[in-house]
């Protein structure tokens, strides 16, 4: 009996593409956040070759795709992504602590976001895309540039933290 509950509960969070994000985008957060503090304050700079962004940079790249895409796409406020560039945070805890407001503010969006709503289709510079394939595209973007980092810390010969998925 409590295995046919549980199967039910875990069944109907999947069923869910917007619980089954938000799963997902809690557990990118910690795994991301994990990343960011492995890596020491003075390897923050560092890029494996000039073509690459840094450590920091990377970082600040994810925030602000998150934050273009989550209130361009789910909510109601006109984003200036100029605004990225202002108040840029500099040290590895302002980077850290924009990240995570930055996942926060995202996850109250998509929270907020009616399960309907995720059918619509909007304007995006690749072509028309449902409210869904954004959700989709947040959390690849996100997973790009995390494997990226991933392999900075394992150039300086860091361990990087045990992979969290679902």
């Amino acid at each position: 009996m409590i295995l046919c509950v549980l199967t039910t509960i875990t069944y109907g969070q999947q069923d869910n593409p917007k619980d089954a994000f938000l799963e997902k985008w809690n557990n990118s957060k910690n795994y991301l956040i994990a990343i960011a503090e492995a890596m020491p304050e003075d390897k923050y700079a560092y890029a494996p070759t000039e073509r690459e962004m840094n450590f920091g940079a990377q970082l600040l790249h994810m925030r602000g795709n998150m934050l273009w895409l989550g209130n361009t796409y789910f909510s109601s406020k006109e984003f200036d992504r100029k605004s990225l560039s202002q108040n840029t945070p500099q040290s590895k805890q302002e980077i850290i602590n924009a990240l995570k407001k930055s996942f926060d503010d995202v996850h109250k969006l998509i929270e907020q976001t009616p399960l309907e709503e995720l059918k619509i289709t909007v304007d995006f510079f690749a072509g028309p895309k449902s409210k869904l394939q954004i959700l989709n595209l947040l959390q690849d973007h996100l997973t790009h540039h995390r494997g990226q980092v991933i392999v900075y810390l394992n150039l300086n010969d860091i361990v990087p933290p045990d992979y969290s998925g679902w």
